[in-house]
């Protein structure tokens, strides 16, 4: 998938790392006091570029694998971890009740796979080759959401933003095989040879599922998709909490949206009274009204393409590989698969993942770890605590209840308190593609048992092997998963500064989320309500406009600039976190008394630290894909953004005629 994350949880990085990175408790990986000094380039003033004068090096000498389409600190946790997973897994798979060892040898027989062929997809492929109306069509939706096959709409569950200690169900737009509706509707460069690509990809599925005149057919699929993207939201539109924010009841969104049955892919947990939110009204409906108007052969064919492709890394070579030569290579500009291996633990982590999970933190996660990691949430919530007293465009009675949302903040470190039961799930190690359509079909019913309950405080959108952190809207939770625990982001022995400009900058970064332009819209409860004063919401436009526009400058690929507002949330949460995390800092025994090592100050040595996270190389595709639809902004510009902090431009001298410099009437102050 693109994403593994949902709209109202924000990740630090966006884009989750399944199999993440380095052993816990191991000695420190960056120079003897935490930071890589042999990756900076010192050729480069730091307020020229702040980016190239840490990372510069690195950047010049660190080549991007042939099997990713980054290379970043990220990408060399997970591709570290990845192996310390498959060593559980190897032991797993010897017994015969593990399940997740049964996962994880059914991807690893690779000849077995390859024997079969379509054969453990033929029975749902024959379902639908034998649609021939509407009515079958959508008698058969249900069935392919629960196998994890994407639809026209999205059905998800999550608390509800208006009553957050329920679950409701949400409906979405969806339709789009590509990652959105630019790469079908803009013409800048290559995006019309892109689309080429995907046409032939659709036609070669086609073949590959058996079918005849297929580049015909891949191109009316090719029509209704575009049809989609032209009635679709933009990923700006998508990010505004209130705006998609509709509730209804079932009763009245199925008579709005009378041809695709929304209330039978809910299934028999719901009523007509059953509560539901619409992200994007007008598009959900114009894209029912799209499917009655388009020729039942054309739907069909959509279905298979997604069919396949929801099972291409499950199928024979021939498959996988064309599956990629689009997805891998095109969408991303990886130039090969994935190992074998590595694939398989991906698969395993995710068909049972609390079952690696749990076996994970036994042994690669320490309580002292825990520990640490907790006291410096307190600090950096404390920070925060004091910096919304110091503000001087909120007003007091916003204050108190700013205050109180602090309280009210759930720290999730390292792993959940409670793990899924999947007693009921069956993994067996000569039946990959029964594996994995168990495994999704496992998931959709226990999301879809949650409409209506109490929401399970103890679950959580992630596992612990995931290279991220996360902040929730309605739980009003921050998540701290045990593999971003460790260096570079964390390490207990190491020196202070770097700590806190690293995972004391995360926290501050998912702690802030809460107050950003759009988690700002939640109550200390979680519910979506007005409760800043008109006066408030003016005062932090106007600052967070100025953000924009700053952002909105940067061009990271020729033509192609950083979009202000796409990415204002992470970047509001970046200058927030550093901030905060800086303050944490000086407030504590090591920032007040912190010593010159290596000829760093400790000031110099926490933005250092902020840096060294950001140490990112992009394929030209990927990094295309990431700025047309994802909300943080590149490596770089994220680094950049403490040229709006007067202790940065302190810490390194930064002055006038420097790239970097701004006026202290231009720097952005928010909270």
């Amino acid at each position: 998938m693109v994403w593994l994350r949902h709209f109202r949880v924000l990740a630090f990085v966006g884009a989750v790392l399944c199999v993440p990175g380095a052993m816990f408790g191991q000695a420190r990986q960056a120079g003897h006091f935490g930071f890589d000094e042999a990756g900076m380039d010192r050729s480069v003033r730091p307020g020229d570029d702040f980016y190239a004068y840490a990372n510069g090096t690195w950047a010049k000498t660190t080549p991007i694998a042939p099997d990713h389409s980054t290379v970043s600190l990220f990408t060399r946790m997970a591709d570290t971890n990845s192996a310390r997973v498959r060593d559980i897994l190897d032991s797993a798979r010897r017994d015969p009740s593990s399940r997740m060892g049964a996962a994880y040898a059914s991807y690893l027989d690779h000849d077995r796979v390859e024997h079969l062929g379509m054969a453990p997809l033929q029975p749902w492929l024959r379902r639908v080759f034998a649609v021939q109306d509407l009515a079958a069509y959508r008698a058969l939706l249900p069935d392919a959401l629960r196998l994890g096959i994407a639809l026209p709409v999205g059905i998800d569950v999550q608390p509800d933003d208006g009553d957050p200690d329920s679950y409701v169900a949400i409906v979405s737009q969806a339709g789009l095989g590509m990652p959105d509706r630019s790469y079908y509707l803009s013409d800048d460069k290559p995006l019309p040879d892109t689309r080429a690509h995907y046409e032939a990809w659709m036609a070669r599925t086609l073949e590959l599922a058996g079918q005849r005149g297929a580049a015909k057919r891949a191109h009316a699929v090719m029509a209704f998709e575009t049809a989609v993207a032209k009635i679709s939201w933009t990923p700006v539109q998508n990010r505004d909490a209130a705006r998609t924010y509709n509730p209804t009841t079932l009763g009245a969104l199925d008579a709005a949206l009378p041809h695709l049955g929304v209330a039978t892919l809910l299934g028999h947990t719901t009523n007509d009274a059953t509560r539901v939110v619409v992200m994007q009204p007008d598009a959900v409906a114009a894209i029912d009204k799209l499917t009655a108007d388009t020729p039942v052969a054309v739907l069909r064919d959509a279905l298979l393409i997604q069919s396949v492709h929801a099972y291409a890394d499950e199928l024979p070579d021939a498959v996988a590989d064309a599956d990629f030569a689009f997805f891998g290579k095109v969408i991303d500009g990886s130039e090969r698969r994935e190992p074998r291996e590595q694939r398989a633990v991906g698969f395993a982590v995710d068909s049972v993942p609390d079952d690696v999970g749990r076996a994970y933190v036994a042994r690669w996660f320490t309580p002292e770890t825990k520990a640490a990691a907790l006291d410096m949430v307190k600090g950096i919530i404390a920070a925060m605590d004091r910096r919304i007293d110091a503000l001087d465009w909120m007003a007091p009675a916003t204050k108190l209840r700013a205050h109180a949302k602090l309280r009210n903040f759930t720290p999730r470190i390292g792993y959940p308190d409670r793990w899924h039961d999947y007693r009921e799930l069956v993994m067996r190690p000569d039946d990959l593609v029964g594996n994995a359509m168990r495994a999704r079909q496992w998931r959709h019913d226990w999301d879809l048992g949650r409409i209506g309950k109490s929401v399970y405080r103890w679950e959580w959108t992630t596992t612990p092997m995931t290279v991220d952190a996360f902040a929730n809207y309605p739980t009003v939770a921050i998540t701290f998963p045990a593999a971003i625990l460790q260096p570079p982001f964390f390490d207990p022995h190491a020196d202070a500064a770097v700590n806190y400009g690293g995972i004391g900058a995360v926290i501050g970064h998912e702690l802030s989320h809460q107050f950003d332009d759009q988690g700002a819209k939640y109550d200390e409860h979680g519910r979506l309500a007005t409760w800043w004063t008109p006066g408030d919401i003016a005062a932090f436009r106007s600052r967070t406009n100025a953000l924009v526009r700053q952002f909105d400058q940067y061009e990271p690929l020729p033509g192609l600039h950083v979009n202000g507002r796409l990415t204002l949330g992470e970047n509001i949460a970046d200058l927030a976190g550093l901030t905060v995390a800086y303050d944490a800092y000086k407030g504590s025994p090591d920032g007040r008394a912190a010593a010159v090592l290596d000829g760093f100050t400790g000031d110099q040595r926490f933005f250092l630290g902020w840096a060294q996270l950001w140490r990112y190389r992009y394929r030209d595709a990927d990094l295309r894909r990431r700025l047309l639809t994802n909300g943080h902004s590149p490596g770089a510009q994220r680094v950049w953004t403490m040229r709006n902090l007067d202790s940065w431009n302190a810490a390194f001298d930064v002055g006038p005629g420097m790239r970097l410099y701004l006026p202290k009437a231009e720097r952005v102050r928010i909270w």
